[in-house]
C-alpha cells in the first residue's frame, strides 16, 4: 500500500512537473535598443536593427508569440536570470566566462574588434603608448575585459550605452575607443559625430577575450528552448532568410568563418 502511495506521488509530481515546463509558444527576449546597426530605436520609439530583426525571423521559423525586453547591456544575464525574460539577442558574444553563467545558441554573426582614436593624435595602440590615456568602453562588454586586463597604464571610463561612449570621444573627454568593427563604422565614424576620427592598430578577435561569435543567451536549465533555438537559426540560414536580413545592413558576410 505505502509503494503504491508513493508511486502515485511520484506520478502526480511528475504530471505537475510537465503541465508547468513551457512550450515555450510565448518567449520573452531581452534586447538593448542603443548599439546600432545591430538594434536602436528609431525617433517614433520603435526597435530596429540586425539583432531585432534576427530575433523577430527565429520567432517566426519557431512559430513563438515574442515579446521584445528593452534592458541595458550590463542589466542582460541579471535580468535573464532573474526571469525578466528568456533570451537575450543583443550582439552578446559567447566567451567562457559568460558560459559559466548561461547558455548559448549557435552564433550568429562574428566580427573583430578595433580602437578608434582622433586623426592625427599620434595615440599609438601599445601598452606603453596608452599609458595614461582614457579608453572609453561599454561596461560589462568584451572590450571592458579585453581594454582592462591588456592596457594596465591606461585609465579605463565606462559607459552604460555605446553611444555615450561615441559623444564623450567626439568631445575630447576620452582619447579612444575599443569597439566591435562594424558597429563603429555604421554607428560612429559614417555619423557627423565621427567625422574627424579612425580606427587604428590591430583589430582583436582573441578568443579567450572576444569568444567564437555573437550568440543568444538563455538559462542553462531551459534546454528545450536551446534546442529550438538552434534549430531556428539553421533553418533562418538554410532557407535565404539570413542573407537577406544580413543584406539589408551590410555588404559583406557578417556570419564569418
Amino acid at each position: 500500500m505505502l509503494r503504491r502511495t508513493a508511486l502515485a506521488a511520484l506520478l502526480a509530481l511528475s504530471a505537475a512537473a510537465q503541465a508547468q515546463a513551457p512550450d515555450w509558444k510565448k518567449i520573452r527576449i531581452g534586447v538593448e535598443g542603443a548599439y546600432p546597426p545591430f538594434s536602436e530605436l528609431t525617433p517614433s520609439g520603435e526597435l530596429k536593427g540586425f539583432d531585432i530583426d534576427i530575433a523577430r525571423a527565429l520567432c517566426a521559423r519557431m512559430k513563438a508569440e515574442c515579446t521584445l525586453v528593452q534592458q541595458d547591456f550590463d542589466g542582460m544575464i541579471p535580468g535573464l536570470m532573474a526571469r525578466k525574460f528568456d533570451a537575450v539577442v543583443a550582439s552578446m558574444s559567447i566567451t567562457e566566462e559568460r558560459k559559466r553563467q548561461v547558455a548559448f545558441s549557435d552564433r550568429y554573426y562574428n566580427t573583430p574588434a578595433r580602437f578608434i582614436v582622433k586623426n592625427g593624435s599620434g595615440i599609438a595602440i601599445t601598452v606603453e603608448g596608452l599609458k595614461g590615456r582614457k579608453i572609453g568602453v561599454q561596461r560589462s562588454t568584451i572590450h571592458d575585459r579585453y581594454a582592462t586586463d591588456t592596457f594596465k597604464g591606461a585609465q579605463i571610463v565606462r559607459y552604460t550605452k555605446q553611444d555615450e561612449v561615441y559623444l564623450d570621444l567626439a568631445a575630447g573627454r576620452i582619447d579612444a575607443t575599443l569597439q566591435d568593427v562594424v558597429a563603429a563604422d555604421v554607428g560612429f565614424l559614417k555619423t557627423r559625430l565621427g567625422q574627424g576620427f579612425g580606427f587604428v592598430g590591430p583589430t582583436y578577435s582573441d578568443p579567450k577575450y572576444f569568444g567564437d561569435g555573437s550568440g543568444i543567451a538563455m538559462r542553462k536549465a531551459d534546454t528545450a528552448l536551446h534546442a529550438k533555438i538552434n534549430a531556428a537559426i539553421k533553418a533562418l540560414r538554410a532557407d535565404g532568410g539570413y542573407k537577406q536580413l544580413q543584406d539589408k545592413y551590410f555588404d559583406f558576410d557578417i556570419y564569418g568563418e
